[in-house]
C-alpha cells in the first residue's frame, strides 16, 4: 500500500463490540487507536441533542414512542446498553455502557481525551424539528469552539447528512465547518463527481461502490474525497482499500486498524 493508509472510523462508536452510542463504545474505540469517530443526532422535545440512530426507541432501548417526542430526562431514565451481548455482566450499574449519550457530553469526553479526534456527526432528517436540528448543532459546536475549525485543534468537527438541505443549512451558519453528503442510492448528477452545497466529501454505502464502480472514482477525479461505510468484513475492506478511499467508517474499528496495519 505504499504511504496509502485511510482514515478509520468508529461507527456508532463501534457498534459490534460495544453498545452503540455509548460513552464506552466511544472510549475503547480510541484506546483502539481510531483516526476518528461517528455518531448520529438527533433533537429531543426540549431541545437536546441526543447520540441516537433510530427515530424510534424499541431497538437500542427499554422504552417505547420515538425520541423527538420525549424529554432529556425521559430518555435518560432508559437502559440503552444492557440488551448489547457486549454488555458486561456485573452487579453494580453501568451508565456508561447503557445511559443516553448526549452531544453535549460526548463532545466534552473527546476534548478531555487529550488526543487528536476527528468527530463525523450525522444529523437525522426527516424530523419535526426541521432546521433547529442544525442551528442547535452549530450553537452547540460555537459553545465548544469547533465551529471555526484551526489547523492546531485537537479536535476536528465534521457534519454528515443524506439530506442535502441539511448541509446547506450547515454551511450557511458554520461555512469552514467540512460537510459529507451520504449516499445510499446515486441521485442525478452524483456519478459525474458533483456534490451540493459546497460538500467536499462523499459518504456512499459499501453497497453502492460494489454496485457502482465508477464511482469513486468520479468522486476522486472531482476533487472530492470519499468517506465509506459500512465497512465490516474482508471482502468490502479490500474493495475499498482498492479505491483508495480516504476514510473507511466501520462497526469492527479493531479489526480494520489491525487489517490496515497489517498491510
Amino acid at each position: 500500500m505504499s504511504d496509502y493508509r485511510p482514515l478509520v472510523f468508529a461507527h456508532r462508536g463501534g457498534a459490534d463490540a460495544l453498545p452503540e452510542h455509548t460513552l464506552a463504545a466511544y472510549m475503547r474505540a480510541l484506546d483502539e487507536g481510531v483516526d476518528g469517530l461517528e455518531c448520529d443526532v438527533r433533537l429531543t422535545r426540549d431541545g437536546h441533542l441526543v447520540c441516537v440512530h433510530d427515530g424510534r426507541l424499541g431497538r437500542t432501548s427499554n422504552g417505547r414512542g420515538r425520541v423527538s417526542a420525549k424529554t432529556l430526562a425521559e430518555l435518560d431514565s432508559l437502559d440503552f446498553g444492557s440488551w448489547h451481548p457486549g454488555y458486561p455482566v456485573d452487579e453494580e450499574p453501568l451508565p456508561e455502557f447503557s445511559r443516553l449519550l448526549t452531544l453535549d457530553r460526548l463532545l466534552a469526553a473527546v476534548r478531555d481525551s487529550g488526543r487528536d479526534v476527528k468527530l463525523l456527526i450525522e444529523t437525522k432528517h426527516p424530523s419535526r424539528y426541521g432546521a433547529e436540528v442544525e442551528r442547535r448543532l452549530v450553537k452547540l459546536l460555537r459553545r465548544y469552539d469547533l465551529a471555526e475549525p484551526k489547523p492546531d485543534d485537537r479536535v476536528q468537527v465534521t457534519v454528515m447528512s443524506f439530506a442535502a438541505l441539511a448541509l446547506r443549512r450547515v454551511r450557511a451558519q458554520a461555512p469552514r465547518v467540512p460537510t459529507v453528503y451520504l449516499l445510499e442510492i446515486l441521485p442525478p448528477g452524483i456519478g459525474r463527481g458533483r456534490l451540493p452545497f459546497g460538500a467536499r466529501i462523499a459518504g456512499p454505502g459499501v453497497g453502492l461502490v460494489r454496485s457502482r464502480p465508477g464511482l469513486v472514482p468520479a468522486i476522486r477525479a472531482a476533487g472530492h474525497q470519499a468517506y465509506v461505510w459500512t465497512v465490516n468484513d474482508d471482502a468490502d475492506l479490500d474493495m475499498v482499500l482498492e479505491h483508495r478511499v480516504d476514510g473507511v467508517i466501520t462497526d469492527r474499528p479493531r479489526f480494520v486498524l489491525d487489517r490496515i496495519n497489517a498491510l
